[in-house]
């Protein structure tokens, strides 16, 4: 057994992220003072077996994707990615990774893009429980009114993160 996972941080202008990096890639990547233990809590959960290391090289590679990202030059993302979850999360997960860098989409437009126009609530839950903050663009959607809801980082940084982007209808947008 030679699974492993790293656990640190990375410090963003948004404030210090947690993240869990699996061989796989990044299976968690949150902001708060619960993200240090939501980390811990998903390689539990996905990977039983493997040995915890603290700050390992792969932080660093991440850490430089944000640097890159927060100066407004970097608008894909490369980082290898260890999304788990049910198939209806990862289908809805997926289908955020889709949605360009600048954009927005309202909840109901993404339940139609990813082939369940009856599901919104369903890509409202599954939205809600993305371990990969950024990475997999949870922030790029909105109410269908164009208002921000629902960002487990909070509406400030949601709003933060798409005026980086210069998210086209922001101005729309309102908390």
């Amino acid at each position: 057994m030679n699974d492993t996972v790293t656990i640190g941080t990375i410090a963003t202008p948004l404030g210090t992220m947690w993240a869990a990096i699996s061989d796989r890639g990044l299976g968690y990547l949150g902001f708060g003072e619960q993200s240090r233990a939501l980390a811990a809590a998903w390689a539990r959960r996905w990977v039983p077996e493997a040995q915890l290391v603290p700050d390992g090289p792969e932080l660093l590679d991440l850490a430089a994707q944000f640097e890159a990202y927060f100066a407004g030059q970097l608008r894909e993302w490369s980082f290898p990615l260890d999304l788990r979850g049910t198939p209806f999360q990862l289908r809805a997960w997926e289908g955020l990774r889709q949605i360009p860098y600048g954009q927005v989409r309202a909840y109901s437009e993404h339940a139609v893009a990813i082939g369940h126009p009856h599901a919104v609530r369903a890509v409202g839950a599954a939205n809600g429980a993305n371990p990969i903050s950024i990475l997999v663009p949870c922030h790029r959607l909105v109410g269908k009114s164009g208002s921000l809801v629902k960002y487990g980082g909070g509406l400030e940084i949601k709003r933060r993160l798409l005026e980086l982007e210069g998210a086209h209808a922001i101005a729309d947008c309102r908390l």
